[in-house]
């Protein structure tokens, strides 16, 4: 019979067991930290009805979408985390405590050309935090205190979360009598890192009708830096002539305040009036983080305020606020820079027991209690040669070997060897789960990302 060539389909991801170690212990970061800001863990169906998932789509949405039938039913592979959650909270807000957050690690699936960096399948990260008629500005001020507590656990310092708000950006274009084109030029705005500021004078002028006097005030505004406090300070000047300028300078204001009372240092988060993110929905603090030594990732982080989730599916209104990471665009990135740690450990185990008798009676006891101390143990029984089996060891990157024979078993003890040092010694059970307990917790200590400069 002719074998079939295996191979993974373009755009999806499949990890040799190192790397993949490496991702899961950045899924495990983001687990922990999303708990710790009491959000709840939510896992929602892959497959939905393509109704549901297209409520809000259209255009580019629909091309990508991977959708087919099944008997009568129309359904589809879900595209992002942000529309199956509005379909959630829409069919269970009478039976859900507001304000309800929510942590999700997902993989989604959109059919655009597979390309370096970009898939067809990946996973997604996001959190949410919704609120039922209203919710405070303080949340919208936590959520780049979680990116910022995110990136620092992953090892990173070298990063800066750019914030603005979208209807301190509306009220300025209702001042140019642009409230009509206010959409369309933000999103011309929002591609300044990637095309220059020529070329978004050019769009503004040619695509979006500006005259060159509106087009150059914008420029004007959109290039006001310094500290913090310098650009809020420079923004005081327009206030009185918008109510809608006013109240994002407000809430940029208090967002900005209360970042520093969370303990994000300034040189983490900047006011950036560049930043709207092109998605209309967003109505309120916008966020993007980017690598400050690659700037040519682009965006690691980003999302958004928004006034009504669920509007597609209930009358209810459901403000909410909230961030997604690409994280396998991540992890494909952080790789191809260089910029995961290759002395993290990635071995799955901590312990490689070896019974050196024909009865695995005394290597399966001592299995199980080294297990419920918390060390990863692997019974090797293959009949293979000694150095084989180290061998196997030092392929997988495990650190321990524990030799139980004949001997060890006479006096109650076991050999224990460190596979990095060569050291071997012979202890009682407890004394060797002490030293290898210690000897994990130090290989534990590093973090999945080592920065380049």
């Amino acid at each position: 019979m002719e074998k079939l060539r295996p191979r993974t389909l373009s755009g999806f991801m499949e990890l040799l067991p190192a790397p993949q170690m490496q991702l899961e212990r950045m899924m495990e970061i983001l687990r922990e930290t999303y708990a710790l800001y009491g959000f709840t863990p939510l896992d929602t169906p892959a497959v939905e009805s393509a109704e549901i998932l297209l409520a809000k789509g259209g255009g580019e949405t629909e091309k990508q979408i991977y959708r087919f039938q099944k008997g009568d039913s129309d359904l589809a592979l879900r595209f992002d985390l942000t529309v199956p959650l509005a379909k959630y909270v829409a069919l269970h807000a009478g039976e859900l405590a507001f304000p309800f957050r929510r942590y999700q690690i997902g993989k989604v699936y959109r059919g655009e050309r597979a390309q370096r960096g970009r898939f067809r399948e990946f996973y997604q990260a996001d959190i949410d935090i919704i609120g039922d008629g209203k919710l405070d500005i303080l949340n919208e001020a936590e959520i780049p205190s979680i990116i910022y507590t995110i990136f620092r656990r992953f090892g990173l310092t070298r990063f800066v979360i750019r914030v603005n708000n979208r209807k301190l950006l509306n009220g300025f274009y209702a001042m140019l009598d642009l409230s009509d084109r206010s959409a369309d030029i933000m999103r011309t705005v929002d591609k300044l890192d990637k095309i220059g500021a020529d070329k978004v004078r050019t769009i503004l002028l040619e695509d979006n009708g500006l005259t060159e006097a509106q087009a150059d005030e914008i420029l004007q505004f959109i290039s006001i830096t310094g500290s913090n406090a310098e650009v809020l300070s420079r923004l005081v000047t327009w206030r009185g002539k918008n109510e809608l300028f006013d109240l994002g300078l407000e809430e940029l204001t208090a967002v900005t305040k209360h970042l520093s009372a969370f303990g994000v240092p300034e040189e983490n988060f900047a006011v950036d009036l560049t930043i709207a993110r092109g998605l209309d929905y967003y109505t309120g603090t916008v966020y993007e983080t980017t690598l400050l030594d690659h700037p040519e990732i682009g965006s690691v982080c980003s999302g958004g305020r928004y006034d009504n989730l669920a509007e597609y599916y209930t009358d209810r209104q459901l403000p909410g606020v909230g961030i997604s990471i690409g994280l396998t665009r991540l992890f494909y990135v952080l790789g191809e820079q260089q910029m995961l740690n290759p002395d993290l450990p990635t071995a799955p185990a901590d312990c490689l027991l070896l019974p050196m008798t024909e009865d695995f009676s005394a290597a399966v006891r001592l299995a199980t209690q080294l297990r419920g101390t918390g060390i990863r143990t692997q019974i090797y029984a293959e009949q293979k040669k000694f150095k084989a089996k180290l061998s196997y060891a030092d392929k997988l990157g495990i650190p321990y070997a524990v030799f139980l024979g004949e001997d060890e078993i006479a006096r109650g003890l076991c050999s224990v060897k460190d596979l990095r040092t060569g050291e071997q010694v012979s202890l009682p059970p407890a004394e060797a789960i002490a030293l290898m307990q210690k000897g994990v917790a130090a290989l534990q200590t590093g973090s999945v990302i080592r920065e380049t400069m």
